[in-house]
């Protein structure tokens, strides 16, 4: 009988739901997609619906639900730490409990009333959970495990192995040392928002350099030979407070923290710079560590941590590991994958096999937007839009024909990316090789800081003509050095948007600043749309590259349905849109963009 089982990750940030079948993952999807809201941590209730609907299902078939982390034991840990800093940590009692105790603690009672389940329900240690979504999808059935992120129910970093479909975690480091509070601090300090500008302040970085970096590990952390380190709690509140770091942080830099309306300078640049070189050793020094404890030749990651691209390029280019899988849902999101995961190995007593493929599909299970479809048409004609009905070849043709001619163009097509990462299925689209693509990008398309690198969408047999890089990156997870021959020499200015808008290569708007670029490579084997408008591309122009950006604008969730899509196209200065078999031209429309929020 087959084994159905749904994972649910809520209540912190990115909320989602996951559906498997005996270990195969079926469907996945964060919540944001469906309500609108960035990162929304609400109960996932559009993001099962969804997954139970594509997949037929009504609750009572499956076998099992899983949660992809223990609340009580992290209600345990927030205890611990108010009452220890008792009465300084008295706003963060005020502030939490009330949403603990009527609402975090009793996630079983909420799913099982909201699902009408009866049936066997099962918490996942959190770190646990990243774990399963890690080894389980990747090919491999004998790795190394290594997660890393803020704080699950007490820890920030666990590695171990799995071997033949059993999961061991051999060591972990505990809270309130973490690599992910540690990078968060900083990213509150430079001006952008914990758990949404991350990945900000690793653009940032490559603009500055690291002057603070000994300051950092003389004063903020000490770090071992084995990548385990203590943080010096002088400096910061999140033990005990709502700020994240002390009046003494600030004072070590000798500048208040940057409020978001100020301009970023060279000081916030080598800021960044600075706790990126401290994040890179840490995480070199532990993946030494984890190769000479467990033998293993191979690395399975996950963990908010294991999204730092630059991290992931230098451990991949270090070759401490002979191959590195990361799971490209890698933050909370990609619990429910793992608790599903977990629940399912350790219930089924199911082996696991290494395999050519990784399980993640691509990463292509949300919400699809069919070719055709009467309902996508009537939810479209409804926002007054207008458009023409091609063949997916003749899309594609069309599509590079624009790019070629310096056009933006939106795709929505196909299966929705699960993760952070837009993948070719809902994706803006442009010519790698214009300088001026970036500002546009950035000032008119997404409507965000103008020193924000894009990244190159390549075609896999092509990427080695463009960047340093063995094997692939179809994820879009590891940052990879442009090819010297490809580079141009230029002189960083003053303002770090102006140094960005400087063109560094023959692919200058895909090119950071440190020649490096996130990369994602495509073949024909998942038929993805985008792989034929790269082929078509390359015959017309002669470069097999183009800019891939998510399909969405600044603090708005990626486009899930065609009528997201339009919504989009319609707010911003993208000049056409394909979604599923229809093509729009901005020109030929109507109707109004559509005013407000989401």
């Amino acid at each position: 009988m087959e084994q159905y089982i749904l994972g649910i990750s809520a209540l912190y940030h990115n909320a989602a739901a996951a559906l498997i079948c005996d270990g195969e993952i079926l469907f996945a999807a964060e919540e944001e997609r469906f309500t609108r809201k960035k990162g929304d941590a609400s109960f996932p209730i559009n993001a099962i619906k969804f997954c139970l609907d594509s997949a037929g299902l009504m609750p009572e078939e499956l076998s099992a639900v899983a949660f992809y982390e223990n609340v009580t034991t992290k209600f345990e840990r927030i205890q611990t730490g108010i009452f220890l800093n008792v009465p300084k940590s008295l706003p963060q009692f005020l502030t939490a409990m009330p949403d603990w105790v009527t609402n975090k603690l009793w996630i079983e009672n909420k799913i099982r009333k909201e699902l009408g389940w009866h049936g066997p329900f099962y918490y996942v240690p959190h770190h646990l959970a990243h774990a399963a979504s890690a080894y389980y999808p990747s090919p491999f059935d004998d790795a190394a495990i290594l997660t890393v992120d803020g704080v699950g129910e007490w820890s920030s970093l666990t590695w171990g192995t799995g071997e033949s479909g059993n999961i061991a975690i051999r060591e972990s480091l505990d809270y309130p040392n973490s690599l992910g509070l540690l990078y968060s601090a900083f990213t509150l300090y430079t001006g952008f928002k914990i758990n949404n500008g991350e990945y900000k302040m690793m653009g940032l970085a490559p603009y500055g350099e690291p002057v603070y970096a000994d300051l950092i590990k003389k004063e903020l952390v000490r770090i071992a030979p084995d990548g385990s380190f203590l943080l010096n709690q002088n400096y910061f509140s999140y033990t005990y407070g709502l700020k994240t770091f002390r009046p003494e942080f600030e004072a070590l830099f000798g500048r208040k923290m940057r409020a978001k309306t100020e301009p970023i300078e060279s000081f916030h640049a080598d800021v960044a710079a600075s706790i990126q070189q401290v994040t890179n050793e840490i995480l070199l020094l532990t993946a030494r560590h984890v190769r000479e404890k467990t033998g293993k030749r191979r690395l399975v990651m996950a963990g908010g941590v294991a999204l730092n691209v630059t991290a992931n390029g230098l451990l991949r280019q270090s070759r401490i590991f002979d191959d590195i899988w990361i799971q490209p849902a890698a933050g909370d999101a990609g619990g429910a994958v793992g608790a599903a995961l977990s629940t399912y190995y350790s219930t089924a007593k199911a082996g696991k096999q290494a395999s050519a493929k990784d399980g993640m599909k691509g990463s292509l299970l949300g919400y699809r937007i069919p070719d055709t479809s009467k309902a996508d048409d009537e939810a479209l004609r409804a926002l007054g839009a207008k458009w023409t009905t091609m063949s997916r070849k003749a899309l594609q043709e069309k599509a590079a024909k624009l790019l070629a001619e310096g056009k933006i163009v939106g795709v929505a097509c196909g299966s929705a990316e699960f993760g952070p990462r837009a993948l070719g299925n809902r994706s803006i689209l442009a010519d790698a090789r214009d300088p001026a693509m970036l500002q546009r990008l950035n000032k008119k398309i997404k409507f965000r800081e103008g020193f924000r690198p894009f990244a190159p969408i390549v075609l896999e047999e092509d990427a080695k003509d463009y960047f340093e890089i063995e094997g692939t990156s179809p994820y879009m997870l590891f940052t990879f050095p442009v090819r010297p021959s490809r580079r141009l020499p230029v002189e960083r200015a003053e303002r770090v948007e102006d140094t960005a808008s400087l063109a560094r290569s023959d692919i200058p708007s895909v090119t950071h600043v440190d020649y490096s670029a996130r990369i994602q490579t495509v073949n024909g084997e998942d038929d993805r749309f985008v792989y034929g408008v790269l082929q078509a591309f390359k015959r017309l122009t002669g470069y097999g590259i183009l800019i891939n950006t998510s399909f969405n604008t600044n603090n708005e969730p990626i486009v899930n349905t065609a009528a997201d899509a339009y919504r989009c196209f319609m707010r911003s200065q993208i000049d056409f849109l394909i979604v599923g078999g229809r093509f729009f031209d901005k020109s030929a429309q109507t109707a109004e963009a559509p005013k407000g929020g989401w």
